[in-house]
């Protein structure tokens, strides 16, 4: 943005608000879609007649294509206009919701899953990059906090929006319903949206995209199966994977004009802060996933009782992180990621301890105090970090902080799950083997928390 009086690059003055209300919202319908497939695969799987390893795809795939879009999203963000960016990747997502709400075949269905998953790639980057740059960087805690709204609380309703939805109607609807609220983002960003970012019209490098979807392509889908039975074409994948990224990297590094612009690492702040960012996320999505699998076969509630437990967590989510920000943009970074590492470490614990007889408001109690901590410092790591960077930088930045926490929570899924698995197998128990799961999540949120302490509140600005 050109000043402070909200005017695009045209110099034409703009809504600001209708604009951040377009990306927010384009922003949750997209992330919404991330979990709110998963208790809708068993009845996909019956209705299309599919194995679970099969139907495991709309989820698998589905990440696969995120992680592949975002390294490139720094590159388009500057190749294309804002607002002919946004609107294509927004009707690119309701093209995908069409077909697989529509599918009269899973491979049909696929294909939807995954043109839905082209757009998200894109968007979720875009949204983040957009409110940097019309945000001075006194205020981009508070807009980052805004970001995390989105980011965190549709994960959080997705599964117990679907649970709903799949108990009293069709699997179908759970595409269905985005069709309508695609239309009216549609709708909004012609109206909101306006042309932020002073386009640079950069060459699509095709062979670092290519080293880009072979590296974070198969760290992912090795992550993702590793738990499925496939050991060894997981570990593969996951070798194949860093080789790609390692030639990824060496060629960017080479470049004048990098697809990914690895010179944010000079920054040991921003370094620093994507480390910590992509524990605090691990152990997000991590837990997510975890506390309704335990509900579920520990304490024998239902998917969507165990959803309802999840709420009050959902619910601070909306609540801490605006508050967050301000509180960032007031004081930074170094004592706010010290509480919250603090707070989610703790509030962890009692989780060790709880049994099948424990009370079910005692956990949503927990869960909710654990979710305010961690989510004081998942934007606001992230927003510290893009702040030692300069302008040129900050789409690249944006970028390799979303790639890291999308690698980071792919391990931190498999590997808590897997932690899980084993335990409950080798020791007979269902609730030892969530407790080691548990277990693990309090010492990443140690190492975290130790790593805290080498934050800084005030730092040079990285430049070109």
């Amino acid at each position: 943005m050109k000043d402070a009086q909200n005017v695009d690059i045209h110099g034409n003055k703009f809504n600001s608000l209708l604009l951040i209300i377009s990306i927010l919202l384009g922003g949750f319908m997209t992330v919404l879609t991330e979990t709110s497939l998963n208790n809708g695969l068993p009845a996909i799987e019956q209705a299309l007649h599919v194995s679970t390893s099969t139907v495991q795809w709309l989820s698998t795939g589905y990440m696969l294509v995120v992680g592949i879009m975002m390294p490139i999203s720094a590159t388009l963000l500057y190749k294309f206009t804002s607002k002919k960016l946004y609107l294509t990747s927004l009707i690119i997502f309701l093209v995908g919701s069409t077909i697989a709400y529509v599918a009269p075949s899973f491979s049909i269905l696929l294909i939807g899953r995954l043109i839905q998953a082209a757009s998200v790639g894109i968007i979720m980057p875009f949204m983040q990059n957009i409110l940097v740059m019309i945000f001075p960087v006194e205020k981009r805690g508070m807009a980052m906090g805004l970001a995390g709204i989105v980011i965190a609380l549709a994960p959080a309703i997705g599964p117990t929006l679907s649970g709903w939805i799949v108990d009293n109607y069709s699997w179908r609807l759970l595409f269905g319903m985005m069709i309508p609220i695609a239309v009216v983002v549609i709708l909004l960003a012609m109206l909101g949206m306006r042309d932020v970012v002073e386009t640079t019209n950069p060459k699509l490098d095709w062979l670092s995209i290519l080293e880009s979807t072979i590296g974070f392509g198969g760290i992912l889908y090795g992550f993702s199966t590793i738990g499925s039975g496939n050991t060894i074409i997981a570990i593969a994948a996951i070798i194949i994977g860093i080789i790609g990224v390692t030639f990824m990297v060496r060629r960017q590094l080479g470049m004048k004009t990098p697809m990914l612009d690895m010179r944010v690492f000079k920054s040991s702040t921003f370094t620093l802060t994507t480390w910590l960012s992509s524990i605090s996320n691990m152990s997000l999505l991590g837990m997510q996933l975890l506390v309704p699998l335990y509900l579920q076969a520990v304490l024998h509630v239902s998917a969507l009782n165990a959803g309802i437990v999840m709420l009050p967590g959902a619910i601070m989510m909306a609540i801490t992180n605006p508050i967050a920000g301000t509180l960032f943009d007031r004081f930074g970074i170094r004592n706010l990621a010290i509480i919250g590492f603090t707070i989610f470490t703790l509030a962890t614990i009692p989780f060790l301890f709880f049994t099948s007889s424990t009370s079910l408001v005692l956990i949503a109690v927990i869960y909710a105090i654990w979710m305010t901590g961690v989510l004081l410092v998942v934007m606001q790591l992230a927003t510290a970090g893009i702040n030692t960077l300069s302008p040129e930088l900050v789409a690249h930045g944006n970028a390799v902080n979303s790639m890291a926490r999308q690698i980071a929570a792919a391990v931190g899924s498999a590997l808590l799950i897997s932690i899980a698995g084993i335990g409950t197998s080798m020791l007979g128990s269902a609730q030892i083997g969530y407790q080691l799961a548990f277990g693990a999540v309090v010492l990443l949120s140690i190492v975290g928390w130790i790593g805290t302490f080498r934050l800084k509140n005030k730092t040079e600005v990285v430049t070109v």
